[in-house]
Parts: C-alpha cells; sequence; structure tokens
C-alpha cells in the first residue's frame, strides 16, 4: 500500500471513565476500513497509575500499548506494546545523539522497527525495512486531526503500531523531551530503591 493516506478525526466517546474522559479518534484506511485509536481504553482495570491506550479496526489488529500515566497518556519508559495480545520487545538510549539514535526499537511478529520524531513534537515515523508510516497531528497534545502515509510495503500491522503510539506520551524522544523529563526520570529512580 505505498503512497497511501489516512486520517483521523477526533471524535465524541460519549462514555467516561472512573480516571475520566475516554479520548477518540476514528477514521478510514483504504484497505483496511474503519480505524480507531481510544485512551484510556474503556474495560482496562489496571491500577489508576496506569493508562492503556488501544487500536482497533476493521482489518487491523488489536494494538494497546500500556504505561505508567503522564498527562493523561502513558509513558514510553516501561511500557508494554501488545499486538492481537502478543508482546512486543522495546529498547531505546535516550542518551544516544541524533533522532534515529533517541528512537523507540520494537520487535514484533518477526518485525524490527524503529519510531522516531521527524520535524517537531509532532510529527513521528515507523520505520521497518521496505516500509514506513509517517504520522502528523494538529497539534500536540490534543489533536483534532491525527494523519498518516504509508510508504512502501506497507500493511495492517504497521498501521496499527503506528498508530498507537499516537496515543502515548512521546515528548523525550527529542533532545529538549530528554531534559525536561530528566528529573522526574531521577526522581522515579529513588522510588524504586
Amino acid at each position: 500500500m505505498s503512497g497511501m493516506t489516512f486520517e483521523l478525526q477526533r471524535a465524541a466517546s460519549g462514555a467516561e471513565v472512573p480516571r475520566g474522559e475516554i479520548f477518540l479518534w476514528t477514521g478510514h484506511v483504504d484497505g483496511l476500513g474503519a480505524i480507531e485509536l481510544a485512551f484510556p481504553t474503556e474495560h482496562s482495570d489496571y491500577p489508576s497509575e496506569y493508562c492503556e491506550v488501544a487500536v482497533s479496526g476493521d482489518r487491523v489488529p488489536l494494538t494497546t500499548y500500556l504505561g505508567l500515566r503522564y498527562l493523561r497518556r502513558p509513558l514510553l519508559a516501561g511500557g508494554e506494546l501488545r499486538v492481537d495480545w502478543e508482546p512486543a520487545q522495546l529498547s531505546r538510549n535516550i542518551w544516544w545523539p541524533g533522532k534515529r539514535g533517541r528512537a523507540l526499537h520494537i520487535r514484533v511478529n518477526g518485525r524490527d522497527y524503529a519510531y522516531a520524531e521527524r520535524d517537531g513534537k509532532r510529527a513521528h515515523e515507523l520505520s521497518r525495512p521496505g516500509a514506513s508510516v509517517q504520522m502528523r497531528r494538529t497539534s500536540w497534545n490534543n489533536p483534532r486531526t491525527i494523519a498518516g502515509t504509508g510508504h512502501g510495503d506497507t500493511d495492517a500491522l504497521d498501521i496499527g503500531v503506528a498508530v498507537v503510539l499516537e496515543g502515548v506520551y512521546t515528548r523525550n524522544l527529542s533532545a529538549l523531551g530528554v531534559l525536561v523529563s530528566l528529573p522526574g526520570r531521577i526522581v522515579n529512580r529513588f522510588n524504586d530503591l
């Protein structure tokens, strides 16, 4: 599905969970049908300090990301990505120079991905050999629209992973974001002792 574009629009969820409003974006991907991004998930039974983001759709695998809650979104640090309930392996090096160096590295369903900031905090790219999905939000915090463009041999798994990561707090993929989050990371390390 090279060169295909899609767009998710902010929708009213009409539901609230004990943790507050559910944020919802819906759209359509040619060849894959309807797609939906939601957080926090309605039926999450995790402790209140956690937040789960989910992507589902007609032909898109159920993709979820669970992490510690920060500003209503799950953090990348210590998070857990699952595709159809199968866990992915996640790694990243916040100290490595350059956007590609700080990228989130993902291994799921036999594929290796890198998820990195592109042009500022509202644009990201999920890439693997032979395919990539470039994502862009209308605003960083609470966008009206989340748009994506697939390049190469993009499929439903690529789209699902790229879209679910748009619901995650990804500010610390940038050098400035790493510096801003450093005090919190240090304090969290003391809590682990």
